[in-house]
Parts: structure tokens; C-alpha cells; sequence
């Protein structure tokens, strides 16, 4: 008998090596420091150089202050493509639509901050945000259970949030259905005539990526926000921004822009 393919084990090797990369992407793990040890010895060359150029400029040069930086000479500007691609469409809708204030939910504080520019911003998160800054606010909740009344907020935002819930990545229980319950919740706030926002990882069927993410089908998505419309869909992949869904595209991200009638 044929197992679901929920319940296939994964070989221990394939779990190995990825507990590895992931050590070495996000603790340093490998050799990457002996190309570093031999661009700090350049560094020192070319700090004495420099030492001797700045001779009589009003800029003081110490040992005490030096602050190698030895990584950023990158043949092209460094981008990540998917935020880059995600906030750009986000500021157009908001831009077009111009709402009299804006609720998120779990996104970037960064991109969330310069949408507050130009419409007020309120930002709702289980961690608080400690900085200031004028039209942009924050409240503490959680997508599980919004401060909001029903049918509250006329302008709405998640983006690449609730693919997270309930794996415990950030510290949250697990729940297998926190991404359907998650989105359950931002219909129920989600105002006649109101425009939810929201962009989730795509595949080619609904994968979990243990303990990063959730992928979704564009079916299975928007079934999740039931007597919504889709106003507008997008989708990123590698680099650039597509029109429609390609399952055969394989891993990407979707936007969506819901609209409840």
C-alpha cells in the first residue's frame, strides 16, 4: 500500500544535510573564513595606503576606530528579490487605492514604516516594535485573534505572514490549520467593500517546508477567503513578477489583492 505522501519518512542522510546547510547559512558553519582572513590581509595594505593619502585632512584616522567591512565589493547592487518585487506592488495598490488609514498584520516594520509616509499605518504583531515615528503605530495582537470587530478595518494587509503560523518558528504553538485559521481571521475583520493584501508561498501543490513555510496552490489559497474577490494576482519567481499562476514554475510567491463585495 502507497503511503500519503504526509506520512513518507524522509531518508535520515537528506535531513542531515539539510540541518547542516542551515547551520552553515545562518552560524557560519565551513571554510568561508579563509577567503575572509585573506581579504582582511589586502584590507591592512590597503588601510596603510590610505593612511598616507589622508595626511593633512581634517579627518582623523586611528587604529581604535577601524571597522573592516570586507564584503561588499558585489558586481551588482544586492537586492532580494522576493521583498523587493512583494513591497513595490504593495506601494502601488496602496498608492492607487489612497484608504484613510491601513491595518497590517505580521509584515516587514521597514516596508509597513514608508507606506505610513503617505497613509497612516497601524502595525498589529505578537512582538512589539520599539521605535517612533509619526503615522505609524503599533498594536500587540495576534493573526489567531485581532483586536478588531467584525467587518472593522476598510484596508488590510498580511504579507508572507500567515504561511508561518502554528510551526513554530517564531516561538508560536504548533497547530496544523494556523494558516487556515489565520486567514479565516482577516476575512472576519475585512470591512464591505474593504482590500485585504495578502502574498503566501506558491508550488505546484500545498508543501510544507518544515519549519520555514508553508506553500500553497492558488485554488487552495483563495479557497481559504471565502466571499472575497480577487481583484489583482501576481506572482514572483526568481527575479521577476508574472501575471498568472504556472504550477510548472514551481516555488514562488503570490499576491493577491482581495476584496470583500
Amino acid at each position: 500500500m502507497k503511503l500519503p505522501t504526509a506520512l513518507v519518512q524522509c531518508p535520515p542522510l537528506r535531513i542531515a544535510r539539510a540541518g547542516w546547510r542551515s547551520l552553515g547559512d545562518q552560524f557560519g558553519l565551513g571554510l568561508s573564513w579563509v577567503g575572509g582572513l585573506a581579504r582582511l590581509v589586502g584590507f591592512w595594505g590597503e588601510y596603510r595606503r590610505f593612511r598616507q593619502l589622508n595626511a593633512g585632512t581634517p579627518f582623523a584616522l586611528c587604529g581604535r576606530d577601524i571597522l573592516p567591512c570586507l564584503s561588499d565589493r558585489t558586481k551588482t547592487t544586492p537586492v532580494e528579490p522576493t521583498y523587493f518585487l512583494q513591497d513595490t506592488w504593495f506601494a502601488r495598490k496602496i498608492a492607487e487605492q489612497r484608504p484613510a488609514s491601513h491595518v497590517d498584520v505580521g509584515s516587514s516594520v521597514k516596508s509597513m514604516a514608508l507606506v505610513a509616509q503617505f497613509v497612516p499605518v497601524t502595525l498589529v504583531d505578537i512582538r512589539p516594535v520599539e521605535i517612533e515615528l509619526e503615522r505609524f503605530s503599533f498594536l500587540k495582537g495576534t493573526v489567531l485573534a485581532l483586536p478588531f470587530a467584525d467587518g472593522a478595518l476598510a484596508s488590510l494587509s498580511s504579507l508572507c505572514v500567515i504561511e508561518h503560523i502554528g510551526l513554530g518558528r517564531y516561538g508560536d504553538a504548533f497547530d496544523a490549520r494556523g494558516s487556515e485559521k489565520a486567514a479565516a481571521e482577516l476575512g472576519r475583520v475585512l470591512a464591505p467593500g474593504g482590500n485585504l493584501y495578502v502574498s503566501v508561498p506558491v508550488d505546484a501543490e500545498c508543501r510544507i517546508y518544515f519549519n520555514a513555510h508553508r506553500a500553497f496552490t492558488r485554488d487552495y489559497l483563495l479557497s481559504q477567503f471565502p466571499g472575497l474577490a480577487l481583484i489583482e494576482e501576481k506572482y514572483i519567481h526568481g527575479r521577476a513578477l508574472f501575471p498568472a499562476y504556472e504550477p510548472a514554475r514551481g516555488f514562488g510567491t503570490g499576491l493577491y489583492h482581495l476584496r470583500r463585495p
